[in-house]
């Protein structure tokens, strides 16, 4: 059986050998606290069959077998949450991790050490979120973060991070040297990204005001019309199938109350909603895919549902334990 983990905003994260019907909280005795806030998940190249997460606390990487975490030190260590990790498809020594307040450290050595990029994102902000700005509220520091890195893996050059809130960031040398994006996104609220290549390129970046699109790598963009009743989207990923079948996920706000899943067969041009069954009670988040077996997906909405699709995503089914807040999910074969 292919192994489940659901990241958690501090309880750690949960295990499941059996397709998600049993969870198990990682306990402290594993080598990560169990109280920890996880924030991001990514598996290492997949022959170490390694898990690499981004806490509170800095990043741990768990062991082949899923029974040990080891804590890998950085500068990130207690002064920042890690928030996002992306292992580079051409080179798995190089890694790279997003933190709140926003900033990108590389390490190119597998993790033993790490530099941060020092690129000039926002650390905070006083706008771009619920509520109006007074006097009183204009002082209060809305943290940034990196949400999602992406590599391009058909061209080691093409980088991409997302920031909430501080738009998209571009990187054309394979993840040195980046450049802030706006041109085309009505939102600096970036929050997940996918790139496909169906006859040509196609970037795709979900914001807290839709669906955004570009042609041209990531230089400008174009907001895309859903037929949803919100324009909250989350995560987004293509089944690894490589077949134009994506997935997307919607809800109406943060963390909010109603969610939906949406799928593409045709590349992105044309989204339906999927249809999760029962009512899905808070925004729907998250999403993990793995090329081993393109047919097993599994969703999550924000505050604690999760779902299974075995079939590709045409149908789904709700998994009967739900969690605390969940920050990101993974699966790996066994």
């Amino acid at each position: 059986m292919p192994r489940l983990y659901v990241a958690t905003n501090g309880l750690s994260v949960w295990t499941s050998n059996d397709l998600g019907q049993t969870l198990i909280r990682t306990g402290t005795g594993r080598g990560m606290y169990s109280g920890s806030q996880v924030w991001a998940l990514a598996p290492r190249a997949p022959a170490t069959g390694e898990l690499l997460a981004g806490t509170n606390s800095g990043i741990y990487c768990l062991d082949r077998t899923g029974t040990r975490w080891t804590h890998l030190p950085s500068p990130m260590d207690d002064q920042q949450l890690v928030t996002a990790i992306a292992v580079s498809p051409h080179n798995p020594d190089v890694i790279l991790a997003g933190t709140q307040p926003s900033a990108l450290y590389r390490s190119d050595d597998g993790g033993k050490t790490w530099r941060n990029l020092n690129l000039p994102m926002k650390p905070y902000t006083n706008v771009g979120f619920e509520g109006a700005v007074t006097a009183e509220t204009s002082q209060v520091k809305h943290w940034t973060r990196v949400t999602q890195i992406l590599f391009d893996p058909k061209d080691r050059n093409l980088a991409w991070a997302g920031v909430e809130i501080d738009s998209l960031w571009r990187s054309t040398d394979g993840g040195e040297r980046w450049e802030r994006v706006t041109q085309g996104l009505e939102n600096d609220d970036i929050h997940g990204l996918a790139v496909t290549h169906h006859g040509g390129r196609k970037l795709f970046a979900t914001t807290y005001g839709g669906l955004h699109t570009s042609s041209d790598g990531g230089a400008s963009f174009t907001l895309q019309k859903v037929d949803s009743p919100w324009v909250y989207m989350r995560s987004i990923v293509e089944r690894p199938d490589g077949t134009g079948v994506i997935f997307m996920t919607n809800g109406d706000g943060p963390p909010g109350s109603h969610g939906r899943l949406y799928r593409s067969r045709d590349n992105g041009a044309h989204w339906e909603d999927t249809r999760l069954p029962g009512e899905v009670e808070s925004s729907c988040y998250f999403l993990a895919v793995n090329a081993t077996d393109p047919n097993l997906i599994f969703a999550a909405a924000t505050l604690g549902q999760l779902y299974r699709s075995t079939d590709g995503g045409e149908t789904w089914t709700g998994i009967k334990r739900r969690l605390s807040e969940i920050r990101a999910l993974a699966w790996l074969p066994d």
